[in-house]
């Protein structure tokens, strides 16, 4: 790369004929007219201009970062020159942290960091443990009576038991479980809501009420004492800090409540499920993980573990993370101009066949052996990386861990039909149904 190219003008390299990789302008149309994925697109973009690569999605320049040193400068090193100016997810969950900017945000991050690390986090394992066993119990159900099950709607009905136990003490009722279906309906129409907040609003209108609804019953229990069979949780956390700051309003507080409810559920129920299609596509690596080591045992643990960052892998959390310039920097040589947007890309940068050998090849070991991963912090980011990186990191990780080692061990699963892409929204997920039957353990 020349030392002066300008990526954010989009011209000519200075003092030089060679354009900045760019892409072409009849593959950026098919995207907008609906042709394909914005990911086919940054795929595309990828591959024709490396690594590094400047076009337009709109007004003004655009620039995708796969690189992972630049990822790493952009996300860790200079996050205050590139900021994250809004979430997709606005519309659902408000001004919550993964949504705030500026001194909110530093504010809402502080108080709930040290409820994800550390002693935080030991508050909550055994609320993630009893979602297990309960998810355990209810599979052990469907293999007595045969009764086929989907893996998609069991992993959001684990996830969201574990959340929920977390943030109100209380276990997931039906009740509440069939009304927070909504958090799910939402976030699965962000990507094709009208342009216009209003419009968007009003076609979401009915969810949103009912996410509102739960939220507000929630808050006033907490707030009038009521405490739940594990304890108070997160959203007490969230009520105590009301009464010294001002601005924990109720809309704040359902805000964050909300936004915990997203990211504590629903990416953690996509992970699980693209794990078990997979383990369907390569049914020795559950063998494998199962034979690493006794119940229990740390070598199992450490297999185990390997499933689920192998799938997070191919299937990150966060598979595109956009942020935007305030001020003119260089980036890997090339200058970036005040103003552009950048779109950093984990879902691509994961599967780069010189960073990731074999990368659509599905294989846990690489996170086991000494030297099968990029040593690069910027080369595996599933949940981002630097300070905006997801609080919930440790939570999505031991609440896999902990259902993977109740249901590995006695259920494996025939799939009747499996999606047959995936659909790119807050998450990566798998756009359909995913019915499967219980069969019994191959070991």
């Amino acid at each position: 790369m020349d030392p002066e190219a300008s990526l954010g003008s989009l011209s000519h390299v200075p003092g030089t004929e060679r354009p900045v990789p760019e892409a072409e302008p009849g593959l950026v149309q098919r995207w907008r007219s609906g042709g394909g994925e914005l990911v086919e697109l940054l795929s595309q973009v990828r591959e024709r201009s490396g690594s590094i690569a400047a076009f337009r999605l709109g007004p003004a320049p655009t620039v995708l970062v796969t690189d992972p040193q630049a990822v790493q400068h952009v996300l860790a090193r200079h996050p205050e020159r590139y900021v994250k100016r809004s979430h997709r997810a606005r519309l659902l969950i408000g001004d919550g942290v993964l949504a705030a900017t500026g001194a909110a945000w530093k504010r809402q991050r502080r108080l709930l960091q040290s409820q994800f690390t550390g002693t935080g986090m030991r508050r909550y394992e055994r609320r993630i443990a009893e979602a297990a066993r309960t998810t355990a119990g209810r599979w052990g159900g469907y293999a007595r009576t045969g009764q086929t099950l989907d893996v998609g709607r069991e992993m959001r009905r684990f996830a969201l038991d574990a959340i929920w136990r977390s943030l109100t003490g209380h276990p997931l009722d039906d009740g509440t479980e069939r009304e927070l279906a909504a958090v799910a309906a939402v976030a699965a129409a962000l990507p094709t809501l009208p342009a216009d907040v209003t419009d968007a609003q009003d076609a979401v209108a009915a969810d949103l009420a009912r996410i509102d609804a739960v939220a507000r019953h929630a808050i006033e229990a907490a707030r009038g004492g009521a405490v739940g069979p594990d304890g108070p949780g997160l959203l007490h956390v969230l009520i105590d800090a009301a009464n010294e700051r001002p601005e924990y309003t109720d809309r704040l507080i359902r805000d964050e409540l909300v936004t915990l409810l997203v990211a504590g559920h629903e990416t953690t129920a996509t992970t699980l499920t693209w794990l078990y299609l997979l383990l369907g596509q390569y049914p020795g690596a559950r063998e494998q993980a199962l034979a690493a080591g006794d119940e229990g045992s740390a070598q199992r643990r450490q297999a185990i573990q390997a499933l689920v960052h192998e799938t997070l892998r191919l299937y990150p959390s966060a598979w595109i993370l956009p942020r935007h310039a305030t001020e003119d920097d260089t980036l890997a040589g090339y200058t970036v101009e005040a103003g552009t947007d950048i779109l950093i890309c984990p879902y691509l940068t994961h599967r780069d066949p010189e960073l990731w050998p074999d990368p659509e090849h599905f294989d846990p070991g690489r996170f086991i052996a000494p030297d099968g991963r990029p040593a690069h912090p910027g080369a595996y980011f599933p949940f981002g990386i630097g300070p905006r990186a997801c609080l919930g990191l440790q939570f999505a990780l031991r609440e896999s861990t902990v259902l993977l080692e109740h249901l590995l061990p006695v259920h494996t699963l025939a799939f009747s039909s499996t999606p047959t892409k995936a659909a790119y929204g807050i998450t990566v997920r798998p756009d359909g149904p995913t019915p499967a039957a219980l069969e019994p353990p191959r070991t």
